[in-house]
């Protein structure tokens, strides 16, 4: 049976994101840094994928920020939360920094001004690197912004669905470790060369792709 909020889904446009498990990457390193998963799921069309699951950095998450305010001109974008020198072992810092990058993106997703910049939709919904997203804006990329989204949608729908299937059931409590979010980076980047090759790209194109990939 449906609930009342699966049967209005469909009356009204929605656009729900998550900030959640955070997990310290190269933990005991010097490059160590601590990363979110970022859940979207929408009916909107201003999204060409309506469900994703990316993992980005406090630093992406900077850069983001800094690309829209410039686009976005006089009209102010949200804040991020504010750096700190505290461990990244310290669970409260972290809660604290997650519930901040939450507040931002909230507000980011209902801004007409930032939802039509393609850069927000590639930093949301691929796991290209942000100097990527800015070439792919640009033009410079032999793959456009819709392929990039496309390609990754693809290849990281089980965890999006099961990502999906959880927040209609228990929005508070999603399972956060269903799929390994880097075994989907792997085969959207797979995806991405298939896609491009069998564009019979020149041959200085292949070497971009082939660079990309590694």
């Amino acid at each position: 049976s449906f609930t009342e909020q699966q049967l209005l889904w469909p009356l009204f446009e929605f656009v729900a994101v998550r900030v959640q498990d955070p997990r310290i990457q190269n933990e005991g390193s010097w490059n160590s840094y601590v990363d979110y998963k970022i859940f979207l799921h929408t009916n909107s069309k201003a999204f060409t994928a309506k469900t994703s699951c990316v993992r980005r950095r406090y630093s992406e998450f900077a850069w983001l920020r800094k690309k829209l305010q410039k686009n976005t001109g006089l009209v102010p974008v949200p804040d991020l939360p504010g750096k700190s020198f505290f461990s990244f072992s310290n669970e409260d810092f972290l809660e604290g920094r997650r519930k901040g990058l939450q507040v931002f993106l909230d507000k980011v997703v209902n801004m007409t001004v930032c939802l039509s910049d393609s850069q927000l939709h590639l930093f949301l919904q691929t796991q290209l690197p942000v100097g990527h997203i800015q070439d792919c804006v640009q033009g410079h990329t032999p793959y456009s912004v819709t392929d990039a989204i496309l390609t990754y949608a693809s290849s990281n729908r089980g965890l999006a669905q099961a990502q999906e299937e959880d927040s209609i059931k228990e929005p508070s409590t999603l399972n956060t470790d269903t799929v390994s979010s880097s075994s989907g980076l792997l085969f959207w980047r797979v995806g991405l060369f298939f896609l491009l090759n069998s564009r019979g790209r020149s041959s200085s194109q292949k070497e971009t792709s082939i660079c990309f990939l590694t």
